[in-house]
């Protein structure tokens, strides 16, 4: 062996380790090269033939043997105190193809999983796993794991031509198997590194990533093909957000399919919206800083463990939403934060780099390769796990160039402006990516400014000059801070804030609108939903309903965090999720949490069934004020209609006392109105103000409508009317 070869070999900076070991022929026979440190002796065996090469030092073992050409062989590497048997992984040609690294190169890949990271499968007749990662900056990488006792010495990987892939077929080795990639970094330091592309995980705190296959069998096939009938904001959707780890603590990903799917289905709920499931080192992060972002957690099961769950639920007829956060990544020395001794995935500019807030680094979205490897994971999620949408966390800190930062901290794009062009773009891909390849999913931004057009078309340009950003819809942060801010406030002073409550109706049909009562509002001292309602706790639940019962009618789709949906009273915590103790009847909690529950299931069960709620959420046809002006009452009353016309009347009042005999004005098509929904109910904890009987209007004219009805409207609540 030249003794450069030699050297590169042992330092781990060696591009084309197949091109000296292995078998190749040459004049007088086939030279085999062996490396493999710690060996005792190694001999080549093929059929019948038996040679022992020469043991050359360091590792290497050599031998010209007087063969016409290069067989089909085996080693056997004797060790000290163990003799074995092996396929020699130099032996083999690439096990990745032409076009893949064509489309790794172009930054094309849209099934980039299924040509990165560990594949098992069958190569030459051998079965084994081909290994493979993008380090275009790394002297050398090689291949490390349990098989090897962790010295990637003797198992360096290939360099596949200019687009900066590396590769390795290992046979022999299967799934279970744990392993990292081995990177010569330019200043010819190691470092050993977790896979990018892993689609399977230890748990942590350990993080080695372990080579998987899936053997999952879906039963899904109908959920699928029913799922894009109707386009999401024109659909019922209503969504019960929930942190798998601490919905019940203790159970895993299979316990939960036989838990979850039952209790969202009984309240009613259209979706759930998981936080982020991708493997994460912190469990305090709750998911938002991501490190495996092809794995989910292994803390809950197994990948397949997970595709169980999402089958589970599509079997209960709900739809799975999936937090996903491509905003930035967390410094971990094991993970992606240069990756191959140089910033590779975030930006190379320590001003782009840098999260402002997290402590965490941000994706650097105008490399090819980097934006590619994002596009390609959000695919990933909804073609093998089958999600139904994407929830994408932190939206606005993409956009803006500015976003956290003092001036001097950044630079104008090239026109100029405070625009983030390059994350604009990779928005714009994934999500037309996405919509492309699968049909029937959606795609929700949390984008917490006034960006025009997040839920329009790339394709249609906006007075901004950018196309849209392409989302289905969008969380209406606005609505919430507002909403909040005027249900914390004693009645008494609510008069003063009550354009609060209004306001959103003026921005309801400029996007495509989530209302989102998140696991952020009630955390890190927000106090939960019920607990920011003022007075005693009948006023609070009281409140809390009402609130619900205006939330439910208001334009846009629904989202409620667990615990919400029975009033906790407490903070959530990771540590040990809702207070699940409140529902048991030994605490006396029917009228306090079992009604509140009950009210939310019955929210969502009319809702569903009632168009004017959801089919018109995104036309202004949809929706008609009757009184938006009665501060001094505390009063909001309005009315949504379906695409036939049909009317639902919507009346809340946030005020402590009860209103009788209050007039509204109403359409005089109706003969009379029914009230399907009442959340002063006695069934929900309230105090029982009905209104039990047909109403019917009165030919007198009110509020700009042809007729009118006289109403009892009970303390603290929010009535639902529907034409008789």
């Amino acid at each position: 062996m030249d003794a450069a070869d030699r050297e590169r070999l042992l330092s781990g900076t060696h591009h084309s380790p197949h091109s000296v070991l292995g078998a190749h022929p040459m004049p007088g026979g086939v030279a085999f090269r062996v490396f493999r440190p710690y060996a005792l002796s190694v001999t080549v065996v093929s059929g019948d033939l038996r040679a022992e090469l020469h043991d050359d030092g360091e590792g290497f073992f050599s031998g010209l043997l007087p063969l016409r050409e290069v067989p089909v062989y085996r080693l056997g590497v004797a060790y000290e105190g163990a003799v074995v048997e092996t396929e020699d992984p130099y032996r083999f040609l690439p096990a990745l193809g032409d076009l893949d690294l064509h489309l790794i190169g172009e930054g094309r890949h849209e099934q980039l999983w299924r040509a990165l990271g560990a594949e098992p499968m069958t190569h030459q007749g051998v079965a084994g796993t081909r290994f493979t990662v993008w380090a275009p900056n790394a002297r050398g990488v090689s291949l490390a794991g349990t098989f090897n006792f962790w010295d990637g010495t003797g198992w360096p990987m290939r360099s596949l031509g200019s687009t900066g892939v590396w590769e390795v077929f290992a046979p022999g080795i299967g799934e279970g198997e744990l392993y990292k990639f081995q990177i010569t970094r330019p200043d010819g330091s190691k470092t050993l590194r977790a896979d990018p592309l892993a689609r399977r995980t230890e748990a942590p705190p350990n993080t080695s990533s372990i080579v998987d296959a899936s053997h999952h069998e879906w039963t899904d096939g109908a959920w699928l093909a029913r799922r894009g009938e109707t386009p999401a904001h024109e659909a019922p959707f209503s969504v019960y957000e929930v942190h798998l780890a601490s919905w019940r603590p203790g159970l895993t990903y299979r316990q939960l399919a036989e838990q979850l799917p039952a209790y969202v289905r009984d309240l009613g709920f259209t979706h759930v919206e998981l936080m982020p499931v991708a493997e994460h080192p912190f469990g305090g992060s709750w998911g938002y800083q991501v490190t495996g972002f092809y794995a989910p957690t292994a803390r809950l099961g197994t990948p397949d463990d997970f595709k169980y769950l999402v089958d589970a639920l599509h079997r209960a007829g709900i739809g799975v939403l999936m937090d996903w956060v491509p905003a930035h990544f967390p410094r971990d020395d094991w993970a992606l934060a240069e990756f191959d001794g140089r910033p590779l995935y975030e930006h190379e500019d320590p001003l782009r780099s840098a999260h402002p807030d997290w402590g965490t680094l941000e994706f650097d979205f105008g490399r090819r390769e980097v934006r590619n490897f994002l596009v390609a994971n959000a695919i990933y999620w909804c073609e093998e796990f089958h999600i139904d949408g994407l929830r994408v966390d932190a939206v606005a800190s993409m956009l803006y160039l500015d976003y956290s930062r003092e001036p001097g901290q950044w630079i104008p794009n090239e026109h100029g402006g405070r625009e983030n062009l390059d994350a604009v773009a990779f928005l714009q891909e994934m999500n037309a990516t996405v919509y492309r390849r699968v049909p029937g999913v959606v795609t929700i931004a949390e984008e917490s400014t006034a960006w025009d057009g997040v839920t329009r078309a790339t394709h249609h340009m906006g007075p901004g000059g950018f196309g849209g950003l392409g989302f289905g819809l969008k969380w209406n942060m606005g609505w919430m801070h507002d909403s909040l801010d005027y249900v914390s406030h004693e009645p008494v002073h609510r008069k003063y804030h009550h354009n609060e409550m209004t306001f959103s109706m003026v921005y309801a049909y400029s996007e495509n609108y989530v209302l989102p009562i998140s696991h952020d509002e009630v955390v890190h001292g927000k106090r939960s939903l019920v607990s920011k309602m003022p007075g005693d706790w009948w006023q609070q639940r009281a409140d809390h309903r009402a609130y619900l019962g205006f939330m439910w009618a208001h334009p846009g789709k629904q989202l409620l965090f667990m615990g919400q949906e029975f009033a906790q009273g407490a903070e959530w915590s990771e540590a040990h999720g809702p207070d699940w103790w409140l529902l048991d009847p030994a605490y006396g909690a029917e009228a306090d949490h079992r009604g509140v529950r009950d009210l939310v299931r019955d929210l969502n069960t009319v809702y569903r069934h009632t168009p004017a709620l959801w089919q018109r959420d995104t036309d202004p046809a949809g929706f008609r004020w009757v009184v938006g002006d009665a501060a001094d009452d505390n009063v909001f009353a309005f009315l949504r209609l379906d695409s036939e016309g049909t009317p639902l009347l919507a009346v809340s009042n946030f005020s402590p006392v009860v209103r009788h005999d209050y007039r509204l004005g109403v359409p005089d098509d109706i003969p009379a109105w029914h009230e399907t929904l009442n959340t002063d109910a006695a069934r929900y904890g309230g105090g029982d103000v009905t209104n039990p009987d047909p109403v019917k209007p009165d030919a007198v004219p009110w509020h700009g409508l042809p007729a009118s009805i006289r109403l009892a409207l009970p303390p603290l609540a929010t009535v639902w009317l529907r034409p008789a």
